[in-house]
């Protein structure tokens, strides 16, 4: 795995400065849209499948897409928030390569960076800190086209800040899999190149040069899911982006550009992904 596998462009959603009074209290986030936090003052906790931590003063926190989260707060917090996008195209996710810290500790630049990032982004900060309404497909595309419309220095020097901070994380992290088998690696890149596709898994083992027992057993090994799970996992998400910044197609026609026949199988495994069927994200997204 080289150095240009992992670069990757941002899309600023968000950046503010927030004060919260025992109300930044909310579950069941699931997006897809990545998030850093710096905590100037007060106590909170992000809740995680893989944790509950205690938020620290002059700390920085990295809740990537996807993972499933909330904030508990009780007491006074103020905090800088970063609601970043990732545009991987039809790579992989650098999410899905390297495994980040949740927390680093954060350097002395790091505030004068996040407060560059405000000035130059006039306009981003929230006016409610519901995540359903942040998330939602309005306010996602009308960050995305103001972003289009800012000059094309300052949009250089928001991708710098954002690397930057981001590669706070970075250091202190490692490869999900530090020797990841090549022909499981060019199966995963194959996946995401043709993620709007039917993916067999009879051709995947074939391009690794494997009977399909070995294949999956070897996928599940290095990968710790099986390749039926990770293509669905992968496309679902695939649709949650699609169904919050492409609102003119029917939530369908997303699922048949994804390669799914059965309209009925692809609600079941939405819902059993996200928690909740494509309807009802569609409908909760557009409030």
């Amino acid at each position: 795995m080289n150095k240009e596998e992992l670069k990757r462009d941002f899309i600023l959603l968000n950046v503010g400065y927030a004060y919260h009074d025992a109300d930044w209290n909310w579950k069941d986030i699931h997006s897809p849209f990545a998030r850093i936090h710096y905590v100037k003052r007060g106590k909170a906790k992000i809740i995680r499948e893989d944790g509950v931590f205690d938020l620290k003063e002059n700390y920085l926190y990295l809740t990537p897409s996807y993972v499933k989260h909330g904030y508990e707060c009780n007491d006074i917090l103020e905090l800088y928030y970063i609601h970043i996008y990732e545009d991987p195209g039809k790579s992989l996710s650098i999410f899905d390569l390297i495994d980040f810290p949740v927390e680093v500790e954060s350097d002395s630049l790091d505030i004068h960076l996040i407060e560059r990032l405000i000035k130059i982004n006039p306009g981003s900060e929230l006016q409610y800190y519901d995540p359903d309404w942040y998330d939602n497909s309005v306010t996602v595309a009308q960050n995305m086209a103001l972003r289009q419309k800012g000059q094309l220095a300052l949009e250089m020097e928001t991708q710098a800040i954002i690397r930057q901070l981001i590669s706070r994380f970075l250091a202190k992290a490692g490869y999900k899999k530090e020797h990841l088998d090549e022909r499981i690696l060019k199966s995963l890149a194959y996946i995401h190149k043709n993620i709007d596709n039917p993916i067999d898994i009879d051709y995947l083992a074939n391009l690794c040069f494997l009977t399909k027992d070995h294949f999956i057993r070897l996928f599940r090994k290095e990968t710790n899911h099986t390749p039926g799970k990770y293509i669905n996992r992968k496309k679902i998400e695939t649709a949650q982006l699609r169904i919050l910044i492409d609102s003119a197609k029917s939530v369908n026609d997303i699922a048949y550009g994804l390669g799914f026949e059965n309209i009925s199988y692809f609600s079941r495994l939405f819902t059993k992904i996200t928690g909740e069927r494509p309807g009802s994200y569609r409908k909760r997204m557009k409030l």
